[in-house]
């Protein structure tokens, strides 16, 4: 099959380790033709480019700043016309290829005229990788409104994306409060072109040894003699920051625990506040690292954690959830009682979880996790891993509905 992939993430290359870059090569190595479309955005300075790369074709597409943490509004306005600019790109670049299958994710939802165009030129099929229900995301946080002047660009995007279901042959969601999710509030979509197909990757071994984990905490000032709880990842509105402080202020001085916070985002001035103010003795924040320094800096910790705002209604699954994993750390997990989250590290056995509004709970988990035997907590983490999140069981669920279409 000749495989359209729409994207606004980062591409740089098919040999790249990334959720997409992973799936699609997977889908190359079954015999499959890859074609990737992304932004190659203003503030970079690139034009349009076509690379041809090991049985791959990404096409760089010159674009507005569609991502980053800046001017919202700005971001906002360069995603609503980046159709037009992908339509044009494709019918310029690949005017003789017929797809077989679009792939396309959420976030943007607003691939709609993008993915209708390539479907009735070449009657294809699509599949819609659904990482984020927007727009009752932003409501949730308060970025957004369902009344007032905020209302109305809630409800041009409330169309769209019911439009963005309504094109899509087949909904692949992060998991099973996911699904439930999206039919109760879209009663209109067929139940059944909705399923679980999860982030995925192509699974490393990413451990380090005794001795690479001790220079690493060398490296990067971190205790030989604590455990290491590390965040990592956006460190934005959805992530509920104020609670995070709360519970970073509980344990300031815990004589047996580290706390190591590495990203960005809209808020990190507010941790760097923190940070500045009590300058805690156990605890760091880092800026982001490239992904390979990360990966290696993580392998040295000992729990991972996530955080997700408490007033979220709709079920987040973040995907740093597969970086812990696959580095071995148990996880330990802060966030609304919507997302099934929780319910997979503590039910799978390599983690725990609890509400994102009740710091004393937290500090009662990390407590929980400065006295576990973490051993049998990362063979349960292994085999959950191999079970649910390798690529080749998101293209198996992918593939095997449109081979019996």
């Amino acid at each position: 099959m000749n495989i359209l992939f729409l994207t606004i993430a980062p591409f740089s290359s098919i040999e790249s380790h990334s959720l997409y870059s992973d799936l699609l090569r997977c889908f190359r190595d079954h015999g499959h033709d890859i074609y990737a479309v992304s932004p190659s955005e203003k503030r970079f300075g690139k034009k349009t480019e076509l690379i041809h790369e090991k049985g791959t074709h990404v096409l760089h597409v010159e674009t507005g700043d569609v991502t980053g943490s800046g001017n919202l509004i700005k971001k906002g306005l360069a995603q609503m016309s980046i159709e037009p600019i992908f339509i044009r790109a494709i019918k310029q670049h690949f005017p003789n290829t017929k797809f077989d299958l679009v792939l396309y994710s959420t976030p943007p939802i607003t691939f709609c005229k993008v993915v209708e165009f390539v479907k009735r030129r070449d009657n294809a099929k699509t599949y819609l990788l659904l990482k984020d229900i927007f727009p009752q995301n932003a409501v949730d946080i308060g970025m957004m409104s369902k009344t007032g002047v905020k209302g109305i660009l809630y409800k041009h995007f409330r169309r769209v994306e019911k439009k963005l279901y309504s094109i899509s042959d087949r909904i692949g969601c992060m998991s099973q409060a996911n699904v439930d999710y999206v039919l109760k509030h879209n009663p209109e979509i067929d139940p059944k072109k909705v399923e679980i197909c999860p982030n995925s990757i192509e699974i490393q071994d990413m451990s380090v040894s005794p001795e690479e984990r001790s220079a690493l905490r060398d490296k990067y000032g971190i205790p030989q003699d604590k455990k290491v709880f590390v965040y990592g990842g956006n460190l934005g509105k959805p992530q509920g920051i104020p609670f995070i402080i709360e519970c970073l202020k509980k344990l300031n001085g815990h004589p047996e625990a580290y706390f190591l916070i590495v990203g960005d985002g809209t808020e990190f001035s507010k941790l760097q506040k923190f940070f500045d103010e009590e300058k805690p003795a156990n605890m760091k924040l880092l800026n982001r690292l490239p992904k390979e320094d990360y990966d290696r800096m993580v392998a040295a910790c000992d729990v991972g954690l996530i955080f997700l705002d408490h007033r979220f209604t709709i079920p987040n699954f973040p995907s740093r959830l597969l970086s812990y994993m696959q580095a071995g750390l148990p996880v330990l997990a802060a966030t609304d009682p919507n997302t099934d989250i929780g319910k997979v590290i503590t039910e799978g056995g390599f983690g725990w979880w609890c509400e994102s509004n009740d710091a004393n709970a937290f500090t009662s988990k990390v407590e929980a996790a400065m006295k576990a035997d973490i051993t049998p907590m990362q063979k349960a983490e292994k085999a959950y891993l191999l079970e649910n999140y390798t690529v080749e069981r998101a293209y198996g669920t992918i593939v095997g509905y449109f081979n019996k279409a």
